[in-house]
C-alpha cells in the first residue's frame, strides 16, 4: 500500500508531538511524581492507570495544551523530516482534539521551517469524537491517531485508520498499526 500525501492526515499529540514524554517529565520535575514510565500509561485516560490525583493530571495536560513550547514538548522522532518531505508534494493536514489553535501553531512554527508551516492545514477542533467530519471535509482517506477509540470510529465511516502504537492502545484494537515515523514514511508515495 502506498498512500498519497494529500490523502492522509495526522493527530498531533501522541503522533507528531511526544506528549507522553512531556507529561512524565513535568509530573516528575514539577510535582515529584517520578515513579512511572511510559509503559505504565496503559490507558488513554492517564488517571485510570497512574496513581496521580486527577486535578494534577488536568493541571499538567492544561499546561501542555496552553503553552507547548514552555513545557518543552518535543516532536516524535522522525516526524519533522517526514512531514517536511510530504509538504513538497501536497499540504499536510493535522486534526487535533486540542481546543486551542494558537499554541499548536506556535509549536509548529518553532519546529518546522516557514515553508513547511505554509503547507500545513491545522484544525484544532476540541473533540476526540468529531474528527471524522473534518477528515471528510479535507477529503482524506487515511488518518493516523494514537487513540484506538477514535480509529474505530473512523473505520466505521469509511476512513482507513492507522493506530500510532503507544502503550495506551496496545491490545485494545484489531486495526492496522504503525510503530514509528520511519514506518509511516515507508507507506507514503513521495
Amino acid at each position: 500500500m502506498k498512500i498519497k500525501s494529500r490523502e492522509i492526515g495526522f493527530d498531533l499529540d501522541g503522533v507528531i508531538a511526544d506528549t507522553a514524554e512531556a507529561f512524565i517529565r513535568l509530573a516528575c520535575e514539577e510535582h515529584a511524581f517520578c515513579s512511572f514510565t511510559m509503559e505504565d500509561i496503559t490507558s488513554f485516560q492517564v488517571e485510570d492507570c497512574l496513581n496521580i490525583p486527577v486535578p494534577l493530571v488536568e493541571t499538567i495536560f492544561d499546561a501542555i495544551l496552553r503553552d507547548s513550547l514552555a513545557t518543552g514538548l518535543q516532536p516524535m522522532p522522525g516526524a519533522v523530516g517526514v512531514i517536511t518531505a510530504m509538504t513538497l508534494s501536497a499540504p499536510v493536514t493535522i486534526i487535533t482534539a486540542r481546543p486551542l489553535h494558537q499554541p499548536v501553531e506556535d509549536w509548529l512554527t518553532h519546529f518546522f521551517p516557514s515553508s513547511v508551516c505554509n503547507n500545513i492545514r491545522l484544525v484544532a477542533m476540541g473533540n476526540h469524537d468529531d474528527k471524522a467530519r473534518y477528515i471528510h471535509e479535507h477529503q482524506l482517506r487515511y488518518f493516523i491517531d494514537d487513540r484506538a477509540e477514535t480509529c474505530r470510529q473512523l473505520a466505521d465511516v469509511a476512513i482507513t485508520p492507522l493506530v500510532f502504537s503507544q502503550p495506551w492502545n496496545r491490545g485494545r484494537h484489531d486495526l492496522q498499526s504503525v510503530e514509528s515515523w520511519q514506518e509511516i514514511h515507508g507507506l507514503l508515495a513521495l
